[in-house]
This record gives structure tokens, sequence and C-alpha cells, in this order.
């Protein structure tokens, strides 16, 4: 069996992936999950089912990460800090019209969160990133995937909607990891960009992670399981 990986450029202004998120407080890790990604090529291929079975067939594959800051006159840019944002959420609406009702934060029970219906949440995002991404792909589910990450069906966000990215995200298929990585370094060089650290799967010598981003069920009900990865600073 040949094995092929894609290529993918995660790059925009801002991006947000959230693995361990409450309502009122949306924390994002320093790097894309892989529900993330998973989730931009469901995107791309207009799925919004469940796809349990897909999406057993990415579980174990592999994806590995290359994160990148700007550069200025040559000497890398450190990582600028999370950005932080709050959004008032549900406020303003009126409970009495159907739809209006819907935006309103309410408790399992149906009843308002609060008083006035409307809560306080924060958001955080990081700042002015790139990520090479290279993933393992099955390979009669790899032309599929390529096409629709080209031509996607639904629009294409880097963890939350108003993450748009500012660079195409499919950046080729190849027959080996060191081959996209290095495409994935020189497309980088273009962009006067630095590599700041990387994410490998699996335990290696860094900073192990255990981390909750393998998806089993998307939909309404989602389910996950644990993933070890290793983050390894840029030398």
């Amino acid at each position: 069996m040949n094995e092929k990986f894609l290529l993918l450029w995660l790059e925009a202004p801002l991006q947000s992936w959230g693995h361990d998120s409450k309502f009122g407080q949306r924390y994002s890790l320093d790097f894309p999950t892989k529900s993330g990604v998973l989730g931009i090529f469901c995107s791309a291929r207009g799925a919004g089912g469940q796809e349990i079975d897909w999406l057993k067939a990415w579980a174990d594959t592999d994806m590995q990460v290359v994160a990148y800051v700007a550069t200025k006159a040559g000497m890398p840019v450190r990582r600028l800090p999370m950005l932080s944002d709050f959004h008032m959420v549900g406020s303003s609406y009126n409970s009495k019209d159907p739809w209006q009702s819907l935006f309103i934060p309410k408790k399992s029970d149906g009843s308002k969160a609060n008083k006035d219906g409307g809560t306080l949440t924060y958001r955080y995002y990081l700042q002015d990133m790139a990520f090479a991404v290279v993933m393992k792909a099955p390979e009669d589910m790899i032309d599929e995937v390529s096409s629709a990450l080209k031509s996607p069906v639904w629009d294409l966000y880097l963890g939350r909607k108003s993450c748009a990215p500012t660079e195409f995200i499919f950046q080729g298929v190849f027959d080996s990891e060191a081959e996209a990585f290095q495409t994935g370094k020189e497309f980088a060089s273009t962009k006067k960009r630095a590599a700041s650290f990387e994410v490998r799967q699996g335990e290696h010598e860094g900073e192990v992670l255990r981390i909750n981003d393998i998806p089993i069920q998307f939909g309404e009900q989602k389910q996950y399981r644990d993933r070890l990865v290793t983050v390894i600073e840029a030398r």
C-alpha cells in the first residue's frame, strides 16, 4: 500500500483550537487539534452528520504540526500572547418571539440562565500564527478530501467563524512525510516565517500532553477520545 500525506497550511490573523472549553470560557490550544482539522475536512465535503464510519478511518492516522511565527529583518518574532475577547450572548432578545427565544442561553430544564437571559462569555485566540500540518491519509479517501479542500462545499474556518484563513489550506499530496514538511518549510520561507515549535503524535522527548481531540462522532452529540502528543520547541 502506497502511503500518502496531505500538507495543509493554516494561517490567519486569529485562530482558535478548543479542546476543553466550557460555555463561559472558550480556551484555545497553541496548535491545531486533530478534531479541528477533521472538522475542516467535513466542512469542505459538506458533511454535517455524525460521520462515525468516516471518522473511524482517520482516528489512528498520524498528524504532525510545525508552528511558524512571522520574522522581521531576518529575526524571529516571538509568539504573540493569546488574545482574550468577551461576548455578550443572549441579551436584548424578545423571549416571546419563537425565533429570538432560540438565541437566549438556557439551562437544561429550559429556563433562562439568569434573570435577563444574557450572559458574558470569554473567547481566546492565537494571533498571527501559521501551521504546516501533515496528515497521513487513508488511501481510499485522499482524492475526495483533496478535491473538497480545493473546492469546498461550505466555508472553511480555523476554529471559529471569526477565524477566516488568509491562504489556501490545501498545499498538496506527497509520497512521504519528509517531503511534505520540506515543502511546508520552503513555503514558510517565502512568507518570511520561522519555525517556533513542532507537535508530534505520541510520546517523544519534550512536553508530552494528553488531549481529547480524536473525534468518534460529530453532529449534535459529539464524542471524542484522547491522544498523546509531544510539543518540541524549535532550536
